[in-house]
């Protein structure tokens, strides 16, 4: 199954609106206590479980400019609001005893909406895509890996069945420094899209957007930091916008609540596995139509909700989380 569009690609005027915040507040109410926000960006989901009861949220965001852009309103909340730059793979670092994990997967409109931010083919900008603006940039990527590894990062991150032909333009125009530059490159090696099809580069920013910031390594370790602080009964909510984030997220959520895999059908279940994870909502939840005329970026938002149990963490079983063939970089 293949990606959508990306999520928040809209005008720099258009207003931020978290995507499935009701169904959220409904499943987790009545909001009280601790909660953490894994993925601040514009502070939808923080406001939101403020303003519904949550006595304090740790607010987290590895882009320094997602605190620059809510100082205008942060001030209200007081020490309700806790602000932290950080990535939410390591929020057991700073974080204990919750009562709610959210996370609202991907990139956000205001890292869109910056050309020099580098992650949309739409805007020409220099290669950059770092959500933390430090370390090794898109450019330094594509202009170092080898046309193997090109085309392993584009076929896994973004199940771009053209990787190897991409790849191999990719190398023989190095070197890369401009995202108009790579949009162009991957346009000659593929048909035009029609009317309903994304843009053909989309698979592949995708990827190296991935890969640039460890995105679904560092999405099994929060997943996995989130179960060791979430008290008995806690909520772990987390909403993806593409396949391989939900893959994750169910195969996490399967392995914890004890539904592991088994080599076969006649294969007995495995004894003694105490879940620590109970379903809140059995299957992914989507946006209905009203939510995606009022937000077209809900299309392809999908909710996964479960509830801390007592049980101890589960030891932490990577080839179970349903990672791609690529090795993931924490961990």
């Amino acid at each position: 199954m293949m990606v959508a569009a990306n999520r928040h690609d809209a005008p720099v005027s258009s207003p931020h609106i978290p995507v499935l915040l009701d169904p959220i507040l409904d499943a987790v109410a009545p909001v009280s206590g601790g909660w953490l926000d894994g993925t601040f960006g514009a502070g939808g989901y923080t406001r939101a479980l403020l303003d519904a009861g949550a006595d304090y949220v740790i607010a987290v965001d590895r882009d320094p400019l997602a605190f620059e852009m809510a100082a205008d309103w942060a001030a209200e909340y007081g020490k309700r609001l806790i602000r932290q730059e950080a990535n939410f793979a390591d929020l057991d670092d700073f974080a204990e005893a919750l009562d709610g994990v959210v996370l609202d997967l991907g990139v956000s409109s205001m890292q869109l909406d910056r050309a020099e931010r580098g992650f949309s083919f739409r805007r020409d900008g220099p290669l950059d895509m770092r959500m933390s603006q430090d370390g090794p940039t898109a450019a330094d990527l594509i202009n170092s890996a080898s046309e193997a590894e090109l085309a392993d990062i584009l076929f896994q991150y973004g199940e771009e069945r053209a990787s190897r032909r991409i790849a191999r333009a990719i190398v023989a125009a190095r070197p890369l420094t401009r995202t108009g530059e790579l949009a162009a490159v991957i346009a000659g090696c593929l048909p035009r899209a029609r009317p309903d099809q994304s843009d053909p580069a989309t698979r592949s920013f995708q990827a190296l957007r991935i890969a640039v910031n460890d995105e679904l390594g560092s999405l099994i370790a929060g997943l996995e930091a989130a179960e060791r602080v979430l008290k008995p009964g806690g909520f772990l909510v987390v909403v993806t916008f593409h396949s391989l984030e939900d893959r994750v997220v169910k195969k996490f959520l399967q392995h914890r609540s004890g539904a592991r895999a088994r080599a076969n059908r006649f294969a007995p279940e495995e004894a003694g596995v105490t879940a620590s994870f109970g379903a809140v909502t059995r299957k992914a939840i989507a946006a209905d139509a009203a939510e995606i005329a009022r937000n077209p970026r809900a299309r392809s938002a999908r909710l996964r909700i479960a509830r801390r149990t007592d049980a101890p963490p589960m030891q932490a079983e990577r080839s179970a989380m349903g990672l791609p063939g690529l090795v993931a970089k924490r961990g």
